[in-house]
């Protein structure tokens, strides 16, 4: 048996697969190779991943994968107009990467409370 091949054991472990193929892929300039290899990703989930989904029968990992589900067809859409793709896959949804990051400092003032605030 070939170890080319990951066989996922259950739902979940399977999104969480193609989650991060996925986020390995996001930012990669567009060919029909990347194209095909997506819209394989995107049947599974549309297909066996979905059918097995049902027969588990929970109700939050078919939400779950009905978010991956338009992520994955957002990102091709994104990508077919040539535009640039500014986000990842996080918990099975799309998030913007555009908000500013801001330093967390932790403040001590008279006790052991840890006060977290961030200067602007």
């Amino acid at each position: 048996m070939s170890n080319r091949y990951f066989k996922p054991q259950n739902v979940k472990e399977a999104m969480e697969t193609i989650q991060k193929l996925f986020n390995q892929y996001r930012h990669a300039p567009l060919t029909k190779e990347l194209l095909a290899y997506h819209n394989n990703l995107s049947a599974r989930l549309q297909g066996d991943i979905y059918r097995e989904a049902i027969r588990e029968d929970n109700k939050k990992q078919l939400a779950d994968l009905a978010n991956m589900i338009v992520a994955m067809q957002t990102w091709s859409k994104i990508r077919l107009a040539n535009q640039p793709f500014n986000g990842k896959m996080k918990n099975f949804k799309l998030v913007s990467q555009n908000q500013p990051k801001f330093k967390q400092h932790v403040h001590k003032i008279k006790g052991n409370h840890n006060y977290r605030a961030s200067r602007h």
